[in-house]
């Protein structure tokens, strides 16, 4: 369940550099984390090891890494005088998938963080390469059916930038609408959501409309991709 809704949730990094590159992230890191399992397995011999948990432990893990260098924290809260940000929640559940198997879990884990350091640190270049247009769609639509697509770009303009639409008045009745004279965002706020991958004159919009509330503006940003 805990890994279903990290997949989930870590489709944001497709909105950040498209579905193409992000093919290319998911390829690399299932393969490199395979084959640091296996190298692992060869050098620990260790009969505990021999069965280790399946799943995409390599593709979620490995997500962690941009996750905690690229996703800025966008609200804190406090309980019982502990403090939380929004990302603590799916570091708890990464934990829990982490020790979910004990060694059987944790190996796998481990390597798919290094696999997600190696495509950070551009190793052989992995960050330039693209797949062609036919291998990016057929990955996408077959491999990963969740991941981005025309129709969703499309919605995105939709939304966007043509607000009269049937999306745009969804996302008005689930969030305030923006005041009659609407102040002009804050530059770091605008600065926030680009980091995050989204296009300068939408994150701006999506401020206006959420009354310069960054949380509300990321998730009228991240619900318009997702339709």
């Amino acid at each position: 369940m805990f890994g279903l809704y990290l997949l989930y949730y870590f489709r944001v990094f497709e909105r950040q550099i498209g579905s193409n590159k992000y093919s290319v992230f998911i390829m690399f890191s299932v393969i490199f984390s395979l084959l640091l399992e296996v190298g692992a397995l060869a050098l620990l011999k260790d009969p505990s090891f021999n069965l280790i948990t399946s799943g995409p432990y390599g593709l979620i893990f490995s997500s962690f890494v941009p996750f905690y260098f690229d996703i800025p924290v966008s609200t804190r809260i406090r309980i019982f005088g502990v403090r939380f940000t929004d990302k603590s929640f799916i570091y708890l559940a990464g934990l829990q998938l982490l020790l979910s198997s004990w060694k059987r879990s944790i190996l796998p884990g481990i390597c798919g963080v290094v696999a997600g350091s190696l495509y950070r640190m551009n190793v052989f270049y992995i960050r330039r390469i693209k797949f062609p247009e036919f291998i990016g769609s057929f990955f996408s639509r077959f491999s990963l059916p969740s991941i981005g697509s025309t129709s969703s770009s499309a919605a995105t303009r939709n939304v966007l930038g043509n607000i009269p639409s049937y999306a745009g008045r969804q996302v008005e009745r689930n969030y305030p609408p923006p005041v009659a004279a609407p102040l002009e965002p804050p530059e770091d706020s605008i600065s926030t959501l680009v980091s995050m991958g989204f296009e300068r004159n939408h994150a701006r919009q999506a401020l206006i409309q959420a009354r310069n509330d960054i949380s509300v503006a990321t998730n009228i940003l991240l619900e318009a991709q997702s339709l």
